[in-house]
Parts: structure tokens; sequence; C-alpha cells
């Protein structure tokens, strides 16, 4: 008898010579087009950033794996990708420590505490993404036009503003680093040709969310509204590069339809009704959660199974119940939200009331000038980047006294340059331009250090001053006219505020005139 070897293991038996380390080279070399122009679009501080990333999701693999005593998984790449694709996501303008703790979050909280590759319920990087966007509000939203912080596409599309296509396609809109959507297409045509990923999802997640755009958006079927849509806030990068995570992602093809039109209703959902800094982000780490579920929507009979006999396809409990509680909580605060939406805006109109006399109490009463709410309708927003940052005028109200006589001006004004988001304030203005003084109607900046912006002792050095600008002192040395001291450790928030009421005396001083 002849001598046969037989290579006895477990299961899967079949063979390929793709590598996970292969796999992740492709992804790398799809990713290069769309970070070489991020690193040419924004120069060395994009460099740094995605080296950061980079560099911190492979050290906090290396020292997890380390401490833990497990085999070194640093080789495989997959620390590369998930660091490359977190730093394109970011802003350019971002602080060093975006992507230091973004790296950090996505290897070791998403990835390795739950078993290494594999093993992760969602993706690293999105996930990460998320982390920030929710922590760090503020600086994940602030991006850079001609070294001028401005607005997004979408949020100038939002507010009425002419978008050039061809910027918004080429990357030379204000985004994210890897905001070109021309190197994001060429990349996924790379993955396409190579066998990196398949159609499926990709064509599934841009499809669904082009039709609920067309139907949902409010602007009818206007190809130009959906192209923007499109070539901005993520979807194309979101759409073909981490649905697509093989991890992450449903194995069957059916499931995978399913999967990428949940991603892309939820998508264009969260964009046109929600108010989120990102909607593709969130509807993609969600619909992840379903993947469980749609892997078993299709699973075959084994060979020699009567019908009755085999009961391995069962739904999952878990992943169906978490599903059914979340939908529940939400259409019940969908509900409880309706239900008190109209004493929510009473309750607002109420307390912008009450700041109105605040800041101008010899005020007899309120009212509003046609002519002025014209020149307030048809300012830009922001309403001067370059001077003042990202602010802009709410409304303008006449004060009156007993007699009718108007005796000053009350300016709602926003900036949304605060720490921890959006800052909105009334500024009470007498007729030569004197501030009478200032009360906030949001601040939601950090208790202790930001939210002493609301103290007394920073809000009175506004009170009946007359200047042309206000200007910050951080050292807490403040004697010039106009000169105010920072709070002590709160920069961001102290300019943010004197950004606002500055614009608030240059829209007063251009009225005027």
């Amino acid at each position: 008898m002849n001598e046969m070897k037989f290579n006895i293991s477990s299961s899967p038996h079949f063979r390929t010579p793709l590598t996970t380390a292969g796999v992740m080279i492709h992804v790398v070399i799809s990713l290069l087009p769309a970070t070489f122009f991020g690193i040419w679009r924004y120069g060395l501080r994009a460099f740094v950033i995605i080296a950061l990333s980079i560099l911190s999701c492979v050290l906090s693999e290396l020292i997890f794996d380390l401490i833990a005593h497990k085999k070194m998984t640093i080789k495989d790449g997959s620390a590369v990708v998930t660091g490359l694709l977190l730093a394109l996501s970011l802003s350019p303008s971002c602080p060093w420590y975006i992507p230091v703790l973004g790296g950090m979050f996505a290897i070791l909280v998403v990835k390795c505490f739950f078993g290494g590759l594999g093993k992760n319920f969602m993706n690293p990087a999105l996930a990460a993404r998320c982390f920030l966007l929710i922590s760090f509000g503020s600086v994940m939203t602030a991006f850079p036009a001609d070294a001028v912080s401005s607005a997004t596409p979408l949020a100038a599309l939002r507010a009425g503003e002419v978008i050039r296509l061809t910027d918004t396609f080429l990357g030379f809109s204000s985004s994210v680093i890897g905001g070109s959507a021309l190197a994001l297409l060429i990349g996924g045509a790379y993955l396409l040709i190579t066998g990196g990923i398949t159609i499926t999802i990709p064509a599934s997640v841009i499809l669904s969310f082009s039709a609920f755009i067309l139907i949902f958006g409010g602007k009818g079927f206007s190809i130009p509204f959906l192209l923007t849509h499109l070539f901005a806030g993520g979807i194309l990068m979101g759409g073909i590069f981490m649905a697509t995570d093989p991890v992450t992602s449903p194995m069957t093809e059916k499931g995978q339809v399913i999967f990428g039109v949940c991603i892309g209703v939820l998508a264009g959902l969260f964009r046109v009704k929600g108010s989120a800094a990102d909607s593709v982000s969130y509807a993609i780490i969600i619909t992840n959660m379903l993947v469980p579920f749609l892997d078993r929507l299709k699973v075959r009979k084994p060979l020699g199974y009567r019908n009755g006999e085999y009961q391995e396809r069962q739904f999952p409990k878990a992943a169906v119940n978490l599903f059914v509680i979340t939908l529940l909580a939400g259409l019940a605060l969908s509900a409880v939200f309706e239900m008190t939406k109209e004493q929510i805006e009473e309750q607002k109109k109420v307390e912008q009331a009450q700041s109105y006399k605040s800041v101008m109490p010899d005020a007899a009463s309120f009212t509003y000038d046609s002519a002025v709410e014209e020149k307030v309708a048809a300012l830009p927003v922001p309403y001067d980047a370059s001077r003042f940052g990202r602010t802009w005028i709410n409304e303008v109200a006449s004060a009156l006294d007993e007699g009718g006589n108007t005796v000053g001006y009350v300016m709602n004004v926003s900036s949304a340059d605060g720490y921890d988001g959006e800052i909105a304030m009334s500024v009470g203005m007498t007729l030569d331009g004197t501030i009478t003084s200032i009360a906030f109607t949001e601040l939601n900046e950090t208790a202790g250090m930001g939210m002493r912006a609301n103290e007394p002792e920073f809000k009175n050095q506004f009170k009946n001053v007359q200047t042309d600008a206000f200007t910050l002192n951080k050292s807490g040395s403040a004697s010039e006219p106009g000169e105010v001291n920072s709070v002590s450790g709160a920069s961001i928030t102290s300019g943010a505020v004197a950004n606002a009421i500055n614009t608030a005396l240059d829209f007063y001083r251009t009225m005027s005139e």
C-alpha cells in the first residue's frame, strides 16, 4: 500500500493565499490618494495628525499585547489601517491630543478589550470618531478654509449659501483631511479591482442614501443638491471604506444588501432631520449591531438533516431585544418631544424676554423693526470669520421707553467657537454704542471653568463700556479701555464671548452708518 500523508485540522478546510497583512496593504494603498491630497492641501499639520493617529494605534496595540502576554499582532497592519482611517476623518485644525486619544480608544476599548482583530463588534475607527465627537464637539467640528475657520459645505448648504460642486468634489472646500471625493473614488476603484471589497455594500449605501435625500431632502429631484450631500459629509468614505470592514459587516450577499440599505436610510434620516455633526458614522456603528442578526437570515441547512431536525438557525435574542428596547425608547422620546415642543418654544421666548429686560432694565418694552430684520436676514453665516470666528446674529430688538421712543437695542448673538459647543447671549446697547450688559441664553461649557463666564466677575467687564472692540487679556492684567481679563483656564470660552460681542458692535456700527 502506498503511504499517504493526511493533514488533519479543524474547519474551514478551504485555503487561500490571501492574508490579513495582504488585505491591510491593499487598504492602505487605496487610501494613499486621499492621504497625499490631504497632506498637500493642508500641509505639515495634516501629516502630523496622520502620523500621531497611526503611532497611537500601533503603540496602543503593542503595549496591550505586552501587558496581556498575547502574541504580537501589530505586524498584520490592522492598527495602521485603523489609525489612517481615523486620521482621514479628522479636521486638519484639531489639536494633537485628538488623534492620540482617538487611536487609544479605537485599539484598546473597541478592539483589544473585545478579544482583538475579528472579535470587535463595531468599526474601531468609526467608534473612536463618535467618541471624539461626543467628548470634544467644538474642536471636532472646526474646519479650516484658506486658513480661516469656516463651515463645511453641508453647513453652508443649510444656511442657503451657494456651493461650488467642483471644489467639494476635489476636496478644496472646508472638510476633513480625507475629504476629497475624487481621491476616495480612486481608492474605492482600486479595492474593487483587486478584490478587496465587493460592490454590494457601497452600492447599497449610496443608492439608498441618494433615494432618501431625493425623496425627503426637501429640494425635490435636485441633482446638484444630491451631489453636494454625496461629495461632502463622509458618505463616500463611510460607504466604501468603513461599512465594508469584513469584521463588522455581514457575510452573505443578502445580508450585505440589507446592511447597506439600513446605513443609507439612517444616514439620510440623520442628515435631513438630525442636528448631530456626523450622520454617517452613527448610522454605520448602529447598523453594525444588527450584523449578527443579518448573518442568520440565510443559513443553509446542513446535508443529512430533514425539515424540523435542524435547530441551529436561531435569532440572536440579545441583539433583537436591544434593538426593540432602543426603538421603543426612541419612539417614547420622540413622542415626548412632540408633545412638549410648543411649551419648550414658549419657555424659550419667556427666557429670551427676561434676558432682554436684564440687559436693558430701563426699557419699558421691546419691538422689532422690519428694516432691521431684513438686514439681519441678509447677513452671512458666519458674520465675518476672518475677524470674529464662527459668529452670527440671531435677531435684533428695539428697546423702547414708556413714551415709545427707541433708547437702544438688544442683539441676540451666537458663537460656535465655545469649548463645548454654541454660546448664545443677549447684548444690550444704547444709541451711542455703549454696551449696557450681557446675559447668556445658551452656555454649556465645562463646569468650574468655562461656566465661570456667567459669573459677574467676568460679565461685568463688559457692563457700561463704550469701545470699538473688546480685546482679551489672558494674563489677567487688563487695564486699557475695552480690554477684558480672560476666565482663568477658559480662554477659548472667553474668546468666543468677546468675539460674539464684537460682532454685535460691528453690526450696530454698520447699521448706524
